[in-house]
């Protein structure tokens, strides 16, 4: 069947801690200057061969694809059929060998979004290994060491788009609409997704709003974000994944 995907994704993650030691060795050689932004493969391939000419498009026509396959596994009657339907992805992405991965990593977009297992944001955006730089937790809310780590990812990684994910059936969001007791910690989690609503909003409107707030966080609590936002070295956008249809729209 040639490359596993589960395998390749889970060989491919960030650990908190490789985080922190990354940007402690590599902070002081951070550049200033704008991301260059590459749009053909090398000869001598880097990390940054892959850098899409416009980011958000080509999130989006990732999407596409994924969404594509996603309802041709929806109308398929067989495990057999639908893992046939699925194994269309992956044919479009760029990939680098692991030899020239080990020199460092350059992601063309970072995305905040939540920890839902049927949330992964490789998939959704139909994305190659080092291609995204993934926060995410349950709510995808702006906590703290989130927006540190975007921090990392803007100033030291030179990553031009931050995009914050809701989706659909969100489970933080109904914890946070409802007044069930919830554990200290969780009470904290859901304290921000709150602050978001409003009375009366649909489950679907309070996860964009969820989201939407999150966004203005990052710039409002956040000097290097905000920064680099007014410099234009980053844009910032919101979206909404609807697990259905496998479809990302922008909010």
């Amino acid at each position: 069947m040639g490359l596993n995907r589960r395998s390749f994704l889970l060989g491919s993650g960030l650990t908190a801690a490789g985080l922190v030691g990354s940007w402690l060795g590599e902070a002081d050689r951070a550049e200033a200057a704008p991301l260059k932004v590459n749009t053909a493969i090398q000869a001598d391939e880097t990390p940054r061969s892959c850098q899409p000419q416009d980011p958000l498009a080509a999130l989006l026509e990732g999407n596409e694809r994924f969404a594509a396959a996603w309802q041709s596994n929806n109308t398929a009657t067989t495990m057999a059929a639908r893992a046939e339907a699925m194994s269309s992805l992956w044919t479009k992405g760029c990939y680098l060998p692991g030899d020239t991965l080990t020199t460092g990593q350059a992601p063309w977009a970072s995305i905040l979004s939540c920890a839902d297992s049927r949330v992964s944001p490789e998939w959704i955006f139909d994305a190659a290994p080092a291609d995204l730089f993934v926060i995410r937790s349950a709510g995808n809310t702006a906590f703290d060491n989130a927006i540190a780590s975007l921090e990392f990812g803007v100033a030291t990684l030179h990553t031009p788009l931050i995009m914050v994910m809701g989706h659909s059936d969100c489970g933080a969001v109904k914890a946070a609409r409802h007044s069930a007791p919830l554990t200290p910690l969780l009470e904290q989690l859901v304290k921000p997704i709150r602050a978001s609503l409003s009375p009366g909003n649909t489950l679907a409107t309070a996860i964009k709003r969820n989201a939407g707030f999150a966004a203005k966080q990052l710039t409002q609590r956040s000097r290097v974000l905000a920064d680099a936002e007014v410099d234009g070295r980053l844009t910032i956008v919101v979206s909404y994944f609807d697990i259905l249809s496998g479809k990302v729209s922008l909010v």
